[in-house]
Parts: C-alpha cells; sequence; structure tokens
C-alpha cells in the first residue's frame, strides 16, 4: 500500500476516535512501561493525530500514553513547540499544555509540552513505535493536570 494511501486510511480510523474535554466514563489510567515494542501506559510513542479541524489531515507525533479504554490506547499529545509564547491564542481556542521536559522521543532534544485538553483514543495497530518511557513523578503530574482540566 502506497504511504499516502496508508496515512490517510490511520487518519481515517483515529478521525472517529478523538474525544475532547470531559467524557461519560472516566479512563483507566496507569503506568505500566513495559519495554516489549507494544505501547504501554507510561510511554511515549509515535502516531497518526489529526488536527483540530477535522479535514483529513494530521501529522505523525509523539503521544503519552496514559492508559487504555477497551481494546484502545488512551493518549495525549506532545509538541515541542512552546506554547507559552501564543498561551493567550491558545486559551481562546480552549487548547491547555503543560511543560514535559526533554525525552528519547525526541532525538533533537527539544522540550515537548502535552496537550491536557484533549484526549486521544488510538488502535494499538496504528502505533508505529516507542520514543521512551516517561518517569513515573512527569506521568503522574501530566494525568493529575489532564484529569483537572477534562474533569475525569
Amino acid at each position: 500500500m502506497p504511504p499516502g494511501d496508508r496515512i490517510r486510511k490511520i487518519a481515517g480510523a483515529v478521525r472517529g476516535l478523538l474525544r475532547r474535554g470531559g467524557t461519560s466514563s472516566s479512563p483507566d489510567v496507569e503506568y505500566r512501561p513495559h519495554h516489549d515494542d507494544r505501547a504501554d501506559p507510561g510511554e511515549v510513542v509515535w502516531a497518526w493525530v489529526p488536527y483540530d479541524e477535522g479535514d483529513g489531515r494530521g501529522k505523525d507525533r509523539p503521544v503519552l500514553v496514559i492508559g487504555r479504554r477497551g481494546s484502545r490506547l488512551l493518549g495525549l499529545m506532545l509538541s515541542s513547540q512552546d506554547h507559552d509564547r501564543d498561551a493567550a491564542d491558545e486559551a481562546r481556542f480552549g487548547r491547555k499544555w503543560t511543560d514535559l521536559g526533554t525525552g528519547a522521543w525526541d532525538v533533537r532534544g527539544r522540550p515537548s509540552e502535552v496537550r491536557l485538553d484533549r484526549l486521544l483514543e488510538l488502535d494499538p495497530a496504528g502505533v508505529r513505535r516507542e520514543g521512551a518511557a516517561l518517569d513515573r513523578v512527569r506521568f503522574d503530574r501530566v494525568v493529575s493536570e489532564a484529569r483537572r482540566v477534562q474533569g475525569w
């Protein structure tokens, strides 16, 4: 399958699985990184994440896996952009970020931020590689902030 077709197929599958804000059921959140080439809660992995516009476009980006809902992985997307610089604009669109710091998921060593207001549900088959396990202290802080922002 050509790469463009594969990306469109993954994007279509993910698009229907995105959740914004609070949900009717709380996610099953846990910290269980296990270096086994499969995505586990507590790990930063790479996956196709559609843009907010929902127009079929998106980007391959790092995602912090925080738990599961059934057979799906739950995650929060990362960005290497410093959203403190455009905090007012981000707030106007309801986007909330927190600093995460650096890790092996970014080969250039750039600090990352985690988006707290957008919970992603991902098919494990759509996750392409492990980036790194996050330490427990940062994981717990991010999950606590996401709970507060999303109300679960």
